[in-house]
């Protein structure tokens, strides 16, 4: 089996968007489905994380089960708006122990509407791999960017997420299996790698 780079992002896209996914309680949910855009009772004001992998968010969500994450989206997303948040992002953690390096990346954070953190992939099972999926946190500029911009549609994906997690619940780990939108490599240019740390 081909291994994966360690930090690469991997998502559903087209030749003008890509797919993010976000958990959220029942009335910020069918409120965005309705409006197909972000509206109250969801809050600009926090920080919003978006996430391209599917099973991580299948992971974060316990297969939209856990208290206010009941609903799973599915976010079409313009790749201009998606790439604007790379371009303007900074990590969360400084990865290196420079010191002259940390004084930068302390003040591009301080500067950045939008953080990147690399967190282990996950399996069906929710076992952590050895290789890393990106989730995006968007605030300030960013997330009115998001909201008003960037967003082309939104569907909810929950019961995809109930319908894989019922399969696993009965061994039917083939059926789980195609259930999971298929996602490739998303093709990033050498200054985003380099901001991403990307691999």
């Amino acid at each position: 089996m081909a291994r994966h780079p360690y930090r690469q992002i991997r998502a559903k896209y087209t030749s003008t968007t890509i797919t993010a996914y976000q958990a959220y309680s029942p009335s910020i949910a069918d409120a965005a489905v309705d409006a197909q855009k972000f509206v109250p009772p969801f809050s600009r004001t926090r920080m919003t994380w978006i996430k391209p992998s599917f099973l991580w968010m299948a992971y974060r969500s316990g297969w939209a089960r856990k208290p206010k994450q009941e609903r799973v989206l599915a976010i079409d997303i313009t790749r201009e708006g998606f790439e604007w948040a790379l371009q303007h992002s900074c990590l969360s953690h400084y990865p290196g122990h420079d010191v002259e390096e940390k004084a930068k990346w302390q003040k591009r954070l301080q500067n950045s509407p939008v953080r990147v953190q690399w967190d282990p992939e996950r399996d069906l099972q929710f076992t952590p791999l050895d290789y890393r999926s990106i989730q995006i946190g968007l605030s300030a500029d960013a997330v009115n960017k998001y909201v008003d911009d960037w967003i082309v549609g939104i569907t909810d994906v929950t019961e995809v997420m109930r319908q894989i997690e019922k399969c696993l619940a009965e061994d039917r780990m083939e059926d789980a299996t195609r259930l999971v939108p298929a996602e490739e490599v998303y093709p990033l240019s050498e200054e985003l790698k380099g901001i991403l740390e990307a691999t």
